[in-house]
């Protein structure tokens, strides 16, 4: 099996509607995270060697839109939270990477509200761009299969 960096990646063994599991999805986001999906807080950081970097809370929402679950949240600086998912008992974090060597703690964290998060007009619209783009990568790879 193919290694990976985020966080859960060794369970993250449910699958979705296609047959696809959230390794194959972090494979697809790989080709769709962007400077246009990133924070803007922290887009001036965001570059191709970490595409992770504040890409947390659309891709958490995204990633339950596909497996259900909850989105939870890791307090961070500034009462920011870093969102990751729980699917029954598999809890995996697509973008943790973007914190390099620094090691989250992923008990005890508060369960995210997605009509809180979306207030922000500009998160939602990064919502959907990359929903949009995911949905094209996945209808593509579907077809190559």
């Amino acid at each position: 099996m193919k290694k990976y960096s985020f966080y859960g990646w060794e369970t993250a063994d449910i699958k979705d509607e296609n047959g696809l599991n959230p390794r194959d999805h972090y494979d697809i986001l790989m080709t769709c995270w962007c400077r246009e999906t990133c924070a803007p807080r922290i887009r001036d950081i965001w570059n191709e060697n970490n595409k992770t970097t504040g890409q947390c809370s659309v891709t958490a929402f995204l990633i339950q839109d596909i497996f259900g679950g909850r989105v939870m949240g890791i307090p961070r600086e500034n009462g920011n939270f870093h969102c990751f998912n729980v699917v029954g008992d598999q809890v995996f974090d697509l973008t943790s990477e973007q914190f390099g060597d620094t090691v989250l703690d992923y008990e005890n964290c508060t369960e995210q509200s997605r009509d809180k998060h979306f207030s922000k007009e500009e998160k939602r619209l990064r919502y959907e761009l990359l929903k949009k783009m995911h949905r094209e990568k996945v209808r593509e790879r579907l077809r190559d299969m």
